[in-house]
């Protein structure tokens, strides 16, 4: 009998770090192991964390260093997939020029697949998810920033210089006089579409608003934390008029986004994650309705678009998959 392979899957955020054993048909074999990132004491702890948390996801599935097949780790922010290097990443302020792969290969003398965050979790989408029964996908995460992944068959489309999939910095508007995105540069759906400007445009909307009254304003002062994407879109679910016009106009940016992947990759599916796809059906099928409109006529008709089904899991997950394709690509 072939021995079935077992995958440590690490995805490091900038808050928390969280991994699990998964198997080859992609199941955890036991909850998340989370830890603080801490990112502000510095990399070579960041680094340890990282391994300790391995260690500890291991001791989750009652195993040892020596059942494990493969190790796959996912970071956010610039860096250099084929060196194995986070380069200078705005979510793990201080850390610079991290060799994560190599050191992790090192510490555990195991294959270690090393992928962006956002890369990972379109894998795990791809490969035991939302999208598991397609050959190809794009999926778009929607959280603090936009983030995406493209999977054409078996391979994460990682572009020349690490950054295939950066979607949330594709132009939906005029460079010039569009929204400013957190990147610098203006007209990015990030500006338009994260939850984060979400929130930003509802404000806007709210102090030029002339329609009814709306409930939204119980929530809103200028620094208060529990005015958010998840409080507009319940408000809009309940047919407050101005929640509905944000949500709609954030349909109409996320459609415009998938119309532009289509053009340019012509997937079978599109994906969406985050919080706000919580929002259930009636958002999806307005972002659907925006992309038939506005897209090019033949692949919206074909191309499913969908919400992603693995939630915060798809990191881990989906960084296990890439442990398991490195596998694959050294038989």
């Amino acid at each position: 009998m072939t021995k079935q392979g077992k995958y440590v899957g690490l995805d490091v955020g900038g808050t928390t770090m969280k991994a699990a054993v998964v198997t080859d048909a992609g199941v955890p074999l036991s909850k998340p192991v989370v830890m603080d990132t801490n990112p502000e004491r510095g990399q070579d702890e960041g680094l340890e964390t990282m391994c300790e948390t391995i260690r500890r996801a291991i001791g989750a599935a009652n195993l040892t260093l020596a059942d494990i097949t493969a190790i796959g780790v996912a970071t956010p922010g610039l860096m250099d997939i084929k060196a194995g290097l986070i380069l200078d990443p705005p979510n793990l302020k201080p850390w610079k020029n991290v060799p994560v792969r190599d050191h992790i290969a090192k510490v555990f003398g195991k294959p270690t697949a090393y992928q962006n965050d956002a890369n990972a979790a379109a894998y795990g989408e791809f490969w035991v998810g939302a999208a598991r029964d397609a050959k190809s996908m794009v999926l778009f995460t929607l959280g603090t920033g936009v983030g995406g992944g493209i999977i054409l068959g078996d391979v994460i489309v990682e572009g020349e210089h690490s950054h295939g999939g950066e979607l949330g910095h594709m132009r939906i508007a005029m460079p010039d006089t569009g929204r400013q995105c957190g990147c610098g540069a203006r007209g990015c759906l990030e500006a338009y579409a994260s939850a984060t400007n979400v929130v930003k445009r509802a404000r806007e909307d709210m102090a030029c608003w002339r329609g009814p009254a709306s409930k939204l304003r119980d929530y809103y002062t200028a620094t208060d934390d529990d005015f958010t994407a998840k409080v507009i879109f319940q408000h809009a679910a309940e047919g407050d008029e101005l929640a509905l016009k944000v949500v709609d106009d954030t349909a109409y940016y996320l459609a415009l986004g998938a119309c532009a992947a289509m053009a340019t990759v012509d997937p079978e599916m599109i994906v969406f994650g985050g919080g706000m796809v919580g929002a259930g059906e009636w958002f999806r099928s307005k972002i659907d309705i925006y992309a038939k409109r506005y897209g090019l006529p033949f692949p919206t008709k074909k191309v499913k678009i969908a919400f992603a089904s693995l939630g915060s899991d798809a990191g881990f997950i989906g960084t296990a998959g890439c442990a398991k394709l490195l596998m694959q690509k050294k038989v």
